[in-house]
């Protein structure tokens, strides 16, 4: 998990979330915290988010000028971007550690495969933890993001492939090159479009993506870790679908939900 001088989740409630990211206070929406009341009324911000239509809104305060946390061996550059979203998923540092751990335990490099990477959370706990990583998103600036995470973690030299490339093109190509990986990571958006214009919708696509994950991996896999924060799919559905997948590891699945506890406990 983060150290409390990285991040911290202060207060939740009434479908907003009160974080700490290193010295900066940020109030921002959170579905997850509707229906509950936060525990301080009047909460005391640096930046404050509101969507205004659609997925996009509008930050209100000041941002500095540079602005980075760390977590382990990784440091992420942070910024304002019009979804809300700051360069991280804070919720997601339980599955570094846990990455961490697995390419630690291995007996030889693995070869990992992290599809929808985002800014490289999971490609640079794995790389830092000795495996051979292959990062793939459909957003040119959000590879580049991670490459300069890589870059402030001194992780520049290690071996990762950055690839933009739409993620379900990107595995049947590899199915039909006869490629190989020991392990996959996969953090599926709801929606989302490729870098060609190719269109994602999770209930439609993810099935399908998954049986040729499990392609690449048929024989050789140490483990997948699958997150999603669709609404389609609660743990039991997840499970599910893994089992599908990757019916050789039906004995060792897992599932959980993910979530942060704030500062009073909850």
């Amino acid at each position: 998990m983060f150290e409390l001088d990285q991040y911290e989740l202060l207060d939740f409630g009434e479908g907003r979330k009160l974080e700490r990211f290193g010295s900066l206070i940020v109030d921002r929406p959170a579905p997850a915290a509707a229906g509950v009341l936060p525990r301080v009324r009047n909460w005391n911000a640096d930046v404050r988010y509101r969507r205004t239509s659609g997925e996009r809104g509008e930050w209100n305060g000041e941002f500095p000028e540079t602005w980075s946390v760390r977590h382990a061996a990784v440091r992420f550059e942070l910024k304002a971007t019009p979804f809300g979203h700051l360069g991280l998923f804070p919720e997601q540092a339980a599955n570094w550690d846990w990455i961490a751990r697995q390419c630690r335990a291995a007996e030889q490099p693995l070869r990992v495969l992290n599809l929808f990477a985002y800014t490289g959370g999971s490609t640079l706990a794995a790389a830092a933890a000795g495996a051979q990583v292959t990062h793939v998103d459909a957003a040119r600036n959000v590879v580049t993001w991670a490459r300069r995470n890589a870059a402030l973690s001194q992780l520049e030299d290690r071996p990762i492939r950055w690839i933009c490339e739409d993620a379900a093109k990107f595995v049947q190509r590899e199915v039909k090159r006869g490629h190989r990986y020991d392990a996959v990571i996969l953090d599926p958006p709801s929606y989302g479009h490729g870098p060609k214009g190719e269109v994602w919708r999770i209930h439609e696509h993810l099935p399908s993506l998954l049986e040729d994950c499990g392609r690449l991996v048929d024989g050789r896999a140490a483990w997948i870790l699958f997150t999603c924060h669709s609404t389609d799919y609660n743990v039991a559905a997840a499970r599910r679908l893994i089992g599908d997948a990757f019916p050789h590891g039906k004995r060792n699945r897992q599932a959980a939900e993910l979530d942060l506890q704030a500062a009073d406990g909850r």
